[in-house]
């Protein structure tokens, strides 16, 4: 069994459950709503343990690249680097963290700072992508929300090439009374990318008829695994929610607009939608060197770039 960082906040009761030995995976979340705590995030039971797969729970932290790279390595600048294939049809999938032990910087009773970094947590790594890198995210729960504040350094000398994404998994219904096929899901996106083999074409389509999440559908209505864009945003913010009509309850996620696309996905158990805000599409290296812009971004020596979500349950 992992060592598992529980954060509590002290006013409503939330808690929120991290295990830094596994890519920092925050992978319970419990408001507390007139009395009752309620789980809103869906993991394997027995993930604790850290013999499940990470991308399969929870919230898994996907970088330096979120979702599919064609084939297992990466061609960049000159120079191939091997990123190994672990989707089943060959090609390197969510990046290097999200199953690695993270370090921890700061652990108070609400919050908690977790980090990664490639050079001096696992030194291999730098033979495997075009610059090192340093990873921090800090969760933390004030009244009945969960917020990460997330930042990435370039600590070396060259110029980082990157992209982020994140993955969690929302239970459906979010009260175990709830009926999961009359849930509705909400995403503010207007056109989606193309997809041949789980990878982009580099076309983008109206997101209509079976991908019409800005009207919002019912969960009953969702077969997805779908990679949206034109997000959206009110005041640099993006949201996205699950209204559960039986407890009245609405789970919102919020994140900035360093996001730009959002994945949408059912897990084949339907017990859980994703909702995974990412900061490029899928294949980015291989969509840029097209002339598509697919968001991927550049980080020069000693700069840093961050960004932030929120999950609320109202």
């Amino acid at each position: 069994m992992m060592e598992s960082i529980t954060l509590t906040d002290a006013a409503t009761g939330a808690s929120a459950k991290i295990l830094s030995g596994l890519g920092f995976n925050c992978y319970s979340f419990q408001p507390v709503l007139q009395g009752q705590a309620i789980e809103v995030l869906w993991s394997e039971d027995d993930f604790s343990s850290g013999q499940c797969k990470p991308s399969h729970s929870g919230i898994p932290i996907l970088f330096p690249f979120p979702g599919r790279l064609r084939g297992s390595h990466l061609a960049y600048e000159g120079q191939t680097y091997p990123l190994g294939s672990d989707d089943g049809r060959g090609n390197a999938i969510h990046g290097f963290v999200l199953n690695r032990p993270w370090r921890i910087v700061e652990n108070l009773p609400h919050r908690v700072v977790g980090e990664f970094h490639a050079s001096a947590d696992e030194p291999g790594l730098i033979r495997r992508w075009p610059a090192d890198f340093r990873l921090s995210v800090a969760y933390e729960v004030r009244g009945n929300a969960l917020s990460a504040e997330i930042q990435v350094h370039n600590p070396g000398a060259t110029r980082l090439p990157f992209g982020l994404g994140l993955h969690p998994y929302f239970r459906v219904p979010l009260v175990s009374t709830g009926q999961p096929d009359l849930c509705r899901v909400t995403v503010p996106a207007s056109e989606y990318w193309e997809l041949s083999a789980m990878l982009p074409t580099g076309r983008r389509l109206p997101a209509d008829g079976p991908r019409a999440l800005a009207a919002g559908m019912t969960f009953q209505q969702m077969q997805l695994d779908d990679v949206l864009t034109a997000l959206t945003t009110d005041a640099g913010e993006c949201r996205a929610a699950i209204e559960d009509p039986a407890s009245g309850r609405t789970l919102e996620l919020r994140f900035d607009s360093a996001f730009r696309e959002c994945v949408v996905y059912n897990p084949p158990h339907r017990e859980a939608v994703c909702i995974e805000p990412y900061t490029c599409v899928p294949d980015a290296f291989e969509l840029q060197a097209t002339g598509i812009d697919a968001g991927l971004r550049f980080l020069q020596p000693g700069d840093v770039f961050q960004t932030r979500f929120e999950i609320n349950v109202l």
